[in-house]
């Protein structure tokens, strides 16, 4: 692919079946289980995306040195891994990838018996691992408002500790749907635990050999959410979705009535169709922090004024989406800034604004980007700078959006 591509700006109703892509969150976890448990259980459906494919190559890869390019949840699972393993072995990734933190993570499993140090400045990637010791302890506390990646981490590793794992949780919790799924996915491979309050307990078990289906991917479906609000009309089946979902970003469906958007379920399908929209929406995105850059696209054309919190880890991505989506959503004429600590406020672009065509959006070598922005072609024609990050999480995007009518050509 090239390194821009123009999608022209779409005037007809928006009406097809997409076969979306699956869960990377849901491959990702299931993938580390599946090793845990000696490789006894039997997966489908596993996603397509780069992270996916990296993190199956890595866990059954015998190289000192693993890589994982830019994929931040398969370095915390990883890390994990190979901290309880009995080999000696080296983690890194991309130059962003080793400005990512993983002290918190790294520390915890040291203070249960882990041997990493760093290689390079401390507290972040590349790793060094030494064999797993003796554990040390059953329990630890970390807080709740880091990455619930590193708390899934340590969770899907504790059945298979000595003395298993209880985990007390600091302050606030995050992300927790995130927390759950791993749970859930955990139970179903046949590891019993319990999460009561801020605490979750872990006994030694043996991850069982059963089969399981990867569901759709939810953040995938949001795009698509964004499109049937920024169409002139839409009616847009999503396949393999379930309205009772393991994925914290099956909120989107709650968020988009406010911007547009009807969900109607039929067995492992949802149904997108037009409704009315609001004029302002408070939302709280701690739960659902990959919904963030999309709603604020669609918000942002569809007139639709913002407050929202839960907001922090959003600097601390593939890049800071905070200050990347303010500086895109600038050229529509937005504004998107933080007003006082924690809040932000989205102002959308003036009704009636002229804009100069096509609009040419970066990507910040980040997959949400380009797709959180690629909608916007419902109402103009749109560049898309780097198009080829979407293989992180998405990689059928842009044929996806063809099938819709969407014309796409290089630039």
């Amino acid at each position: 692919m090239s390194d821009a591509i123009l999608l022209k700006k779409h005037d007809p109703k928006v009406e097809l079946t997409v076969p979306l892509t699956s869960s990377k969150s849901e491959s990702n976890r299931a993938l580390l289980i599946q090793k845990l448990g000696h490789d006894q259980a039997a997966l489908d459906n596993l996603s397509t995306a780069r992270d996916t494919v990296t993190m199956k190559r890595l866990l059954s890869s015998d190289e000192e040195m693993l890589d994982v390019l830019d994929a931040g949840t398969v370095m915390r699972f990883m890390t994990a891994y190979l901290a309880t393993g009995s080999q000696s072995r080296k983690i890194t990734g991309t130059p962003r990838m080793c400005k990512r933190p993983i002290k918190i993570l790294a520390e915890a499993l040291n203070d249960l018996g882990a041997n990493i140090s760093y290689l390079g400045e401390e507290g972040y990637p590349p790793l060094q691992f030494e064999p797993f010791g003796t554990q040390k302890t059953e329990e630890l506390t970390i807080p709740g408002n880091i990455s619930s990646q590193y708390i899934s981490a340590l969770l899907m590793i504790a059945p298979t500790l000595p003395k298993g794992l209880t985990l007390q949780l600091e302050g606030e919790i995050y992300s927790r749907p995130y927390i759950e799924m791993t749970l859930n996915l955990m139970k179903h491979f046949g590891i019993e635990s319990s999460f009561e309050g801020k605490t979750i307990s872990v006994k030694p078990q043996a991850y069982q050999g059963n089969s399981y289906t990867i569901e759709s991917d939810w953040s995938g479906a949001s795009y698509w959410y964004s499109i049937a609000a920024l169409a002139s009309d839409a009616d847009i089946t999503l396949k393999g979705l379930r309205e009772k979902s393991n994925q914290g970003d099956s909120a989107i469906v709650q968020i988009m009535e406010g911007l547009g958007v009807k969900s109607e379920f039929d067995g492992d399908s949802v149904r997108l169709t037009p409704c009315e929209i609001q004029s302002h929406l408070d939302i709280d995105f701690k739960s659902c922090p990959d919904l963030a850059q999309t709603v604020f696209v669609c918000a942002a054309v569809k007139g639709v004024s913002l407050k929202m919190t839960g907001l922090e880890s959003l600097r601390i991505k593939e890049t800071d989406r905070t200050a990347a989506m303010a500086t895109e959503l600038a050229k529509l004429g937005a504004k998107l800034e933080e007003t006082s600590a924690g809040v932000w406020e989205l102002t959308p672009m003036p009704a009636g604004q002229e804009v100069s065509q096509p609009i040419t959006f970066d990507s910040y070598d980040d997959h949400r980007m380009a797709m959180a922005l690629a909608p916007v072609c419902m109402h103009y024609d749109v560049i898309i700078n780097e198009p080829e990050v979407v293989v992180k999480s998405y990689p059928e995007y842009w044929d996806h959006l063809k099938m819709a009518g969407i014309q796409i050509s290089e630039k």
